[in-house]
């Protein structure tokens, strides 16, 4: 399929998979007490509540991205370090979720739909990313590197604050650019592909996660 068609749908599924992450810290930050991303305006399925460029652009070019970052205040939370848990990691469960729903669609395209034209190629790329970035997103993000949800998630279940975590804390984002430079890197440079830290991981662990959204979808198609 051409490359234009390919990156269109693949930007497309990226726009879904991280509107449905952001919805869902709103969400639950909102049921959790705290109803600032709410009255933000930040509580919706529209894509353009939650765009960033950047982001958008990084997920749709190298798998990796991310969107506008919901406003929390957990100091509003009911009960605040089950409150901190839970919205943190309402995006990752959601995108799990959601990649465990566009399986079956994923199948069902490519069983009954998939043909030779571009229009069908297209639509069979289109559903085919929609599982793969919404599992890669949710396994991206369960890094523990600030500003990820696996941070805010370590963040919330432990009370130590130590050297590990204020490095993390401080240095976690140029990490996780540097990591994902490499990735995208390691596409153009063939012995980078050796170090791509980030790649490795992200085979690794969406093949663990995966394995039982295509293990129980088989028992069906």
């Amino acid at each position: 399929m051409d490359y234009l068609l390919e990156l269109v749908a693949r930007f497309l599924a990226a726009v879904i998979v991280l509107t449905l992450h952001e919805f869902a810290h709103a969400f639950v930050a909102w049921k959790c007490g705290d109803p600032t991303a709410k009255f933000s305006g930040r509580m919706s399925l529209n894509p353009m509540r939650h765009f960033d460029p950047l982001g958008m652009l990084l997920f749709a070019l190298a798998g990796f991205g991310w969107a506008k970052p919901v406003p929390v205040n957990p100091g509003n939370f009911k009960k605040y370090r089950s409150g901190c848990f839970w919205t943190s990691a309402a995006g990752v469960i959601v995108n799990y979720l959601s990649a465990f729903l566009f399986y079956p669609l994923y199948m069902l395209v490519f069983t009954y739909f998939l043909g030779d034209t571009y229009g069908h190629l297209w639509v069979g790329s289109f559903v085919l990313y929609l599982y793969v970035c919404s599992l890669s997103f949710c396994v991206f993000n369960l890094l523990p590197l600030y500003p990820l949800d696996g941070f805010r998630i370590v963040d919330a279940l432990n009370r130590k604050r130590g050297k590990v975590y204020r490095f993390l804390r401080n240095y976690g984002y140029y990490i996780l650019l540097g990591l994902i430079a490499l990735d995208i890197l390691a596409d153009y440079v063939w012995f980078l592909e050796y170090i791509n830290i980030l790649g490795y991981l992200m085979t690794f662990a969406t093949n663990i996660l995966g394995w039982p959204i295509r293990a129980l979808w088989s028992l069906v198609f």
